[in-house]
């Protein structure tokens, strides 16, 4: 808006309302007054365009998109721990019940006890937020004592630790809830409710699939991964406990009756031949090769809540595997022992399995 308002520009009008008898060259006393001004008020315009952008969907970012988008209820998911599932065994590896809040550590993670699930099984809550809580699987060393404990595990990821909503998400959010008008249990108010549920990464709205008045939702976690029972059992409980369904006790409205459900998993597995440049092996490629087929993988997880279908296709893995250094040609892929694309269910995402390599 304010891009014709430079330094250059604005000193020039204000040298051009000084009379022509006076010394105006550079290095002049009126030159050397003005020209500071010049430069607070370009700065001042800058700081005024700036401002201005922020006051836009479209262009706002941090913490003005999120005041933005507030008004209009879609607020910004903010980071959360991990809650994962542990195990606790006394010196007879038999288990044994903790002490809710106790302590315990692996990796600079701290875990808290946080409920207790049946003898010896926990949830543990990560004391860092963000995916950092996702990452370590294994024993964990107490922070506090407890009598007879010899061994903790830490097992399952129940609720994924999630980082601050990216703005592009949360604007792609804002213009879904605008434009689709949530309403009174619509597709549009679950895509919503369940979308922003921590741990919810993607949602699909199935209406009337047993009947009227059933709905079943589909989720995928914010991991971009299939979600865990424990995930699955939280979302169900928010939006619509099964005991007492379509009784309108959760977020769903009266006469709704809901069923949570994770995305399906279909393993894919990929069987190529390398043409390789000279001076490289397929031992020296194989990790950079894998490392962009999961990557693929993963941009289509990524996309699911917005598609109808994911296709996995053959030419888009291996242009991937060009982009591979010491690859000079791909051919014969097989994915699953076919040449050709596979085309997932509505409610299924891939997972890479096995990655043979030949030349």
């Amino acid at each position: 808006m304010y891009e014709a308002q430079t330094y250059n520009a604005i000193l020039e009008r204000m040298l051009a309302r000084v009379p022509d008898d006076v010394d105006k060259r550079e290095g002049g006393i009126i030159y050397d007054a003005l020209a500071p001004a010049a430069l607070a008020m370009a700065k001042m315009y800058l700081a005024l365009d700036f401002s201005n952008e922020l006051y836009f969907a479209d262009t706002a970012t941090g913490e003005y998109l999120a005041r933005r988008t507030a008004e209009h209820g879609v607020n910004k998911r903010a980071a959360n721990p991990a809650k994962r599932l542990g195990k606790f065994y006394d010196g007879d590896s038999a288990l044994m019940d903790v002490p809710v809040g106790t302590r315990f550590a692996a990796e600079g993670v701290a875990y808290k006890v946080d409920s207790r699930v049946s003898t010896g099984h926990y949830h543990l809550v990560a004391e860092t937020v963000g995916i950092v809580g996702n990452q370590y699987f294994g024993p964990l060393l107490p922070l506090d004592f407890v009598p007879g404990l010899a061994e903790v595990e830490l097992l399952d990821i129940i609720v994924p630790g999630q980082e601050d909503e990216a703005d592009s998400v949360l604007r792609a959010r804002f213009y879904a809830a605008i434009n689709e008008k949530p309403f009174g249990g619509n597709v549009a108010d679950y895509l919503q409710k369940v979308g922003s549920l921590p741990g919810v990464g993607g949602v699909k709205v199935f209406p009337s699939w047993q009947g009227g008045g059933t709905v079943k939702v589909t989720i995928i976690d914010s991991s971009f991964d299939a979600p865990t029972p424990g995930l699955i059992d939280e979302v169900q409980t928010i939006i619509d406990p099964t005991v007492n369904g379509g009784e309108g006790i959760g977020y769903a409205p009266i006469g709704h009756e809901v069923t949570i459900a994770g995305v399906s998993v279909l393993t894919i597995n990929v069987a190529t031949t390398l043409t390789l440049r000279s001076g490289y092996t397929i031992g020296q490629v194989e990790d950079d090769i894998e490392a962009a087929i999961k990557a693929y993988s993963k941009l289509l997880r990524e996309s699911w809540g917005a598609e109808s279908g994911i296709v996995f296709r053959v030419a888009q893995m291996e242009s991937r595997i060009l982009g591979v250094e010491g690859v000079a040609d791909v051919t014969g892929t097989t994915l699953n022992g076919d040449a050709a694309n596979i085309e997932l269910g509505i409610e299924q995402i891939p997972v890479i399995g096995t990655v043979i390599l030949s030349e």
